[in-house]
């Protein structure tokens, strides 16, 4: 009987341990599986990441192709339009050298401006007194001259129109220092003093000396006269 009894608790052992290696394999193949479940989805999930940026790569690389079409467009455009421009811009610079060349050419053949001719000498023998008669340096009468003026204090011979200060000393110098004597010249005595005028020639028949030194003489005065006398003029 006891032996029975032992054969059937060495069973027992035995279907024990058979049932924990079976618990063993079981639990081994589910967790096992897990595993493997929990890394494909791992790789599933990395691989949906990795499609989705390449996507969007894909969409970059899209995106920056459309814009260098873009900028080569225009680039091209550009280009055209600078072609264009010069064309343009040489076409006006032939054109204006076509419309410039018979100008040049007139010009270079355009004979030289004659020289201004010179002003005639003034002659030495004129008529000053429009007598007919060319009067020359011996022409006429000398007047009575003086050497100096009477009394020490000459007249203002420039209360005489045409007669300045330069004219004035040219008078003092030839001896003529009063209104009198300018006054008492005859026509012969004129002729001579303007052909003696050096530099003013024909002056004295020209501004009528005579007819104003005999009023002023006489103690009169002219509207020059006055003028000079109130020093407007000189």
């Amino acid at each position: 009987m006891f032996r029975e009894w032992g054969f059937l608790i060495t069973e027992m052992v035995v279907l024990i341990i058979l049932a924990a290696l079976l618990g063993l394999l079981v639990g081994w193949l589910i967790w096992g599986r897990r595993e493997v479940e929990t890394v494909v989805e791992a790789d599933t999930s990395q691989a949906d990441a990795l499609r989705a940026d390449l996507a969007g790569c894909r969409d970059n690389v899209a995106q920056q192709t459309a814009q260098i079409a873009t900028l080569q467009a225009d680039l091209d455009a550009a280009q055209l339009a600078t072609s264009e421009a010069n064309a343009r811009a040489d076409a006006a610079a032939s054109a204006a050298a076509e419309a410039v060349a018979p100008v040049a050419a007139a010009a270079t053949v355009m004979p030289e401006p004659e020289p201004a001719p010179l002003p005639e000498a003034e002659p030495i023998n004129q008529d000053f007194d429009g007598d007919g008669v060319v009067e020359g340096t011996d022409e006429g009468a000398k007047p009575t001259t003086l050497t100096q003026a009477r009394g020490g204090q000459a007249d203002d011979l420039k209360q005489i129109k045409g007669i300045g200060p330069k004219l004035e000393l040219l008078c003092n110098k030839l001896g003529f220092y009063h209104f009198d004597q300018i006054a008492a010249w005859s026509d012969q005595e004129v002729a001579w003093v303007d052909a003696n005028l050096e530099g003013f020639k024909g002056r004295v028949s020209r501004d009528k000396w005579v007819e104003q030194a005999q009023l002023l003489a006489d103690g009169g005065e002219t509207e020059f006269s006055k003028r000079v006398e109130d020093g407007d003029v000189y």
